[in-house]
């Protein structure tokens, strides 16, 4: 906003407000004897000005009844446009037919001095209905309710306003021609003294911003954050409940919450399963080879999908097959049904085939006094004997 007065000639001084009411009174009289048909139509002009603006304010409160139970952008929009004060619309309508009317130099200074602060400050209610009514419409789009919510909305509230109108008082000052060093000197030495006191509140109302508008999960979400797996009961002021699978519940700060890695297994279309079965070394080749494709029919029968099926490693007292598989859905009860299933129906199909999943042996040796091996079981004719 360009200035209205410069620090030479201020708009405003109070040592001569007397003298300044005085010549504004005169000078008033004289410019409406003289022109009092420009002004007639003047007023006209502002009249019908002043209607549109209010029409136009009617507009945006049943905007904002008519979306309210959508709590949509409309509803956003109108409830901004029905804060617009009285105090700006006549002194828009002033400004703008001002030129017109031919004011003269005292009556345009004071129009122009009263522009200045009814629209700065205008625009910092506006900006405050847009900020708090966004924040409401991710909040009800969201389905966050509750004390927790209130409570976050009315500091959010009081924090918004503080910020937008002291920028508002600054803006309005330095159009005025004072000088505002000082106090925005003092302010920011001021915010900072509040922010180092209560950084931990404003961290964790931070935090569950991020987390309303950034939507990293939502309420019902399930969730696995650091060494706890459960479900978002509530998304608070200062923390966030999850009910772990356990049964227990977990009250998590915000601000720690969002340090870490959160997974939402909520989202995802599938849970992976897998495990590594072991087959005995005596299993004929041929056998070995079908193992795989054997595999692969099980799980397709149970309705999961193979992700993985194959020759893993030689272990040691087994061939070790690797099996991954995909059950749909996101439900870890279903997805462990369908595992066990899986592993019942492998047992009976590798018994039909003849193929053996041996247990972990060891046999050991012992030697004699001369040094030969002692073999823990009878072998006639065994080479280690000669």
């Amino acid at each position: 906003m360009s200035k209205t007065a410069n620090a030479t000639e201020p708009l405003f001084d109070p040592s001569g407000v007397h003298a300044q009411l005085s010549g504004l009174l005169t000078a008033s009289a004289e410019w409406i004897q003289s022109n009092w048909l420009r002004v007639a139509i003047a007023f006209v002009i502002g009249a019908v000005i002043v209607l549109a603006l209010h029409g136009v304010r009617n507009l945006g409160e049943k905007l904002c009844h008519r979306d309210r139970r959508a709590a949509g952008w409309g509803r956003v929009a109108g409830r901004a446009v029905m804060r617009t004060g009285n105090f700006f619309i006549v002194m828009l309508a002033a400004k703008l037919v001002s030129g017109y009317a031919g004011a003269p130099r005292q009556v345009a200074a004071t129009i122009d001095f009263l522009w200045t602060i009814a629209s700065v400050f205008q625009a910092a209610i506006w900006a405050r209905e847009l900020v708090l009514g966004t924040i409401e419409h991710r909040t009800s789009a969201e389905g966050y309710q509750g004390e927790a919510l209130l409570s976050a909305m009315g500091l959010i509230r009081l924090l918004v306003t503080v910020v937008l109108f002291a920028i508002a008082l600054v803006v309005v000052l330095d159009n005025l021609g004072v000088n505002v060093t000082g106090l925005v000197a003092g302010l920011g030495v001021g915010g900072i003294a509040i922010g180092l006191a209560a950084q931990g509140i404003f961290g964790d109302l931070f935090a569950a911003l991020a987390i309303i508008f950034d939507r990293p999960f939502r309420r019902g979400d399930k969730v696995s954050y650091d060494q706890t797996s459960g479900v978002i009961e509530s998304i608070g002021l200062k923390s966030t409940r999850i009910r772990a699978f356990s049964g227990e519940m977990r009250v998590i700060s915000n601000r720690q919450l969002l340090d870490k890695e959160i997974q939402n297994i909520s989202n995802r279309d599938h849970v992976r399963v897998g495990f590594t079965i072991g087959v005995a070394y005596e299993t004929p080749p041929d056998t070995l080879a079908r193992v795989p494709a054997i595999l692969k029919e099980v799980v397709e029968a149970e309705g999961a999908t193979v992700a993985r099926s194959g020759f893993e490693s030689f272990g040691a007292s087994s061939l070790d097959f690797v099996l991954q598989f995909d059950v749909p859905g996101d439900d870890w009860p279903t997805a462990h049904a369908t595992r066990d299933h899986i592993l019942v129906a492998l047992l009976r199909r590798f018994a039909a085939e003849g193929i053996t999943i041996p247990y972990p042996t060891q046999t050991t040796f012992t030697a004699a006094p001369d040094g030969r091996l002692v073999m823990p079981y009878a072998v006639p004719d065994h080479p280690l004997k000669s």
